[in-house]
């Protein structure tokens, strides 16, 4: 039984998606099922305009539904494996348009979680946002030893908010899923989950604290990006002190032009960003969108935000450096093989049909110049074929998915001619040297030489011992085998009294027969 409360906000959502336009979708579901061929009636149904393409519709509809479905929409939009290319790149698009909340709210948020007012934590702070989104908004401050600050601040019982939120995705999700045919091949329940972890991961504040000095470790001494310092005495989970930055935002194409930046090297430095935290670092960020990413002239990244992340597994980093160097030397067998292999599609999985699938899908890509070949396209499509053979795609590298094509949109924004397998190719040949030829074999036995060593002293009596048990394993088998040759012998002198007994008794019976 369906929440009345939930009813009246699936009406709200109803009424919203109709005057945008998405009555096609709203009559499709159960809870207007009975009244949809009455729409004929309606002088709405013979007034309406023409209509904006759906993905248009749609993100503005959300919009209209507020932040949370922002957010949703936004996390829907790198799901290119699941939706129409049209309503997801229209799902791009969506921004946080929200309002601020008081100063006073955000003064008594800071003060509660500080255990100190305003005046003591800071030397100066200003009322005025700098940023307001969904979730947080940013003050700027100065602390008490002069340093500039940004100071990020939950907003007013969010986290109770979003749970509401996303128990009606849920209810709409399984409504979906009951009632919409094709809501069970985009599987619903599973965004929404997905949506769900992301979202509140977003809501602790020190774990991207954590996040940002993990990134700031892994580039420490960088001259390609800058990851801002943490404030690590004024940071707790709703509040966070981070080192304020100045760069130019790197969507302000016209003030890098002028700052005279140089876009070429900002777009190779990008792609080396984003395969450097894959593959050395296995810790990438995964929301680098525009709105998140500064420049610091000529040619150097300044990042923020850092809510979102992204890890791979040893193995998964293996299985795309391996598919990338595999696709762009069309050897589509190799990639079959390793889906099959790793267990990303079931063993079953005839290799020669996989293989035709993904090289009928891949060289159309490769009738393009290299320089306009789209990593992000690439594998999104390798999902979407693989999909077609019962695999399922782990969160991990949706992420990854969906922050390599915003590295590449940024890429290609900045400099068009981006070759970006040029960029790459080197860097994966390089990774694959270290980690898999001689040089990283004899980096792991020097690893694991203070581990041997400390089991030297022990090496005496353990080969003593498997000698030991070596000799009566022997001892054990020359016995058995004595056994199993006296009881052959057994068999086969009971096999020879059988025999002569059965020959003798058939001779008594023939002459008995005789005598009759």
């Amino acid at each position: 039984m369906i929440h009345p409360k939930i009813v009246f906000r699936l009406i709200h959502i109803s009424w919203v998606l109709v005057l945008h336009g998405l009555d096609e979708i709203v009559l499709k579901t159960h809870l207007f099922r009975p009244i949809r061929y009455l729409v004929i009636f309606s002088p709405y149904y013979w007034l309406k305009k023409e209509s904006d393409p759906r993905g248009v519709r749609i993100r503005r509809a959300l919009e209209d539904l507020g932040p949370i479905y922002v957010k949703f929409g936004q996390a829907l939009s790198t799901r290119k494996d699941l939706l129409p290319d049209d309503i997801a790149d229209e799902l791009v698009k969506l921004q946080d348009r929200v309002p601020p909340f008081s100063n006073d709210i955000a003064r008594s948020i800071i003060e509660e979680e500080l255990g100190m007012s305003i005046a003591e934590a800071f030397a100066e702070f200003d009322p005025t946002p700098l940023a307001s989104a969904s979730v947080a908004q940013v003050h700027t401050a100065v602390l008490h030893t002069g340093e500039q600050v940004v100071v990020k601040v939950l907003r007013p019982d969010i986290e109770q908010r979003i749970l509401s939120d996303m128990g009606l995705l849920y209810e709409l999700a399984r409504i979906a899923e009951r009632f919409w045919s094709d809501a069970k091949r985009l599987r619903a329940l599973e965004v929404v989950a997905e949506f769900e972890k992301t979202t509140l991961d977003e809501l602790d504040l020190v774990r991207e604290a954590a996040n940002a000095a993990k990134l700031r470790r892994n580039f420490e001494d960088s001259n390609i990006i800058y990851i801002p310092e943490i404030h690590w005495p004024l940071t707790r989970k709703k509040v966070m002190v981070m080192e304020r930055i100045h760069g130019i935002p790197v969507g302000d194409i016209d003030a890098l032009k002028a700052g005279g930046a140089d876009f070429k090297m900002l777009a190779e430095r990008g792609v080396e960003i984003f395969f450097t935290q894959v593959f050395r670092d296995n810790f990438f960020h995964a929301d680098m969108h525009p709105g998140n990413i500064f420049v610091d002239l000529p040619d150097k990244y300044i990042a923020v935000d850092f809510g979102i992340v992204g890890t791979l597994s040893l193995s998964d980093q293996r299985y795309l450096a391996e598919n990338f160097l595999a696709f762009f030397n069309r050897d589509y067998r190799k990639v079959a093989e390793m889906h099959v292999e790793s267990g990303w599609v079931p063993s079953s999985t005839r290799i020669e049909e996989f293989e035709s699938a993904i090289r009928s899908v891949c060289e159309p890509i490769f009738e393009k110049p290299l320089k306009d070949i789209s990593f992000g396209q690439l594998l999104l499509r390798l999902f979407q074929t693989a999909r077609r053979f019962d695999m399922h795609v782990q969160p991990q590298l949706v992420l990854l998915q969906k922050t390599l094509l915003n590295i590449e949109g940024l890429g290609r924004e900045l400099y068009p001619d981006l070759d970006l397998w040029q960029t790459a190719k080197p860097f994966l040949e390089s990774w694959f040297h270290d980690r898999i030829g001689p040089k990283a074999k004899i980096t792991r036995i020097i690893k694991q030489f203070p581990e041997f060593a400390e089991q030297f002293p022990e090496i005496p009596s353990l080969l003593y011992k498997a000698l030991d048990n070596a000799a009566y394993a022997q001892q054990r088998a020359e016995a058995q085998r004595r056994e199993m040759e006296l009881l052959r012998q057994q068999i086969a002198v009971n096999h020879s009294t059988t025999v002569w007994a059965m020959i003798i008794g058939a001779v008594m019976i023939s002459v008995a027969v005789l005598f009759q």
